[in-house]
């Protein structure tokens, strides 16, 4: 963490805040920053990491309507219109007509997304190593259990 981070948003062990304002605020810093790095990744494709989400959403999901996606994502419908909009400018992802509903959409991604990913997963996943590797594969493990049950608490 960064001085000015340390600073601006008072962490570190002298934070003068409650621990569930703390975690939330760490939590944030961490998250922007992650998603700064991954989108520093992804830009010279012209891609994001909101963009990336959604097309494993739609992988993950098969054939998700907009409101599915957006839930998976924890977003709003509207964002996933402008999310699909871009990918399917970009020959990303499809939107098709639902055949039971004609006014719905179904997602689905196309060939072309199929090709990049395979040809950038491994090199992804050595740099999210990479910006985990000060933690111990104990420290990870709990880092996920606590983050995963933070998760749960927040979907009851």
């Amino acid at each position: 963490m960064t001085e000015p981070e340390q600073t601006l948003f008072d962490l570190g062990p002298r934070s003068s805040l409650t621990p569930p304002v703390r975690a939330f605020r760490v939590s944030l810093v961490l998250a922007q920053r992650l998603r700064y790095l991954m989108d520093d990744r992804l830009r010279a494709d012209g891609l994001t990491t909101q963009q990336a989400a959604l097309l494993t959403a739609v992988r993950a999901l098969d054939r998700p309507g907009l409101t599915e996606a957006a839930a998976a994502l924890g977003t709003t419908h509207q964002n996933v219109a402008q999310l699909v909009a871009a990918l399917e400018r970009k020959g990303m992802l499809r939107a098709e007509p639902d055949p039971a509903d004609r006014r719905r959409r179904r997602l689905t991604a196309t060939e072309a997304s199929e090709r990049y990913w395979r040809g950038r997963d491994a090199g992804d996943e050595a740099a999210v190593a990479g910006w985990f590797a000060t933690l111990t594969a104990e420290e990870l493990a709990t880092f996920c259990a606590l983050a995963e049950k933070v998760l749960a608490g927040l979907d009851r």
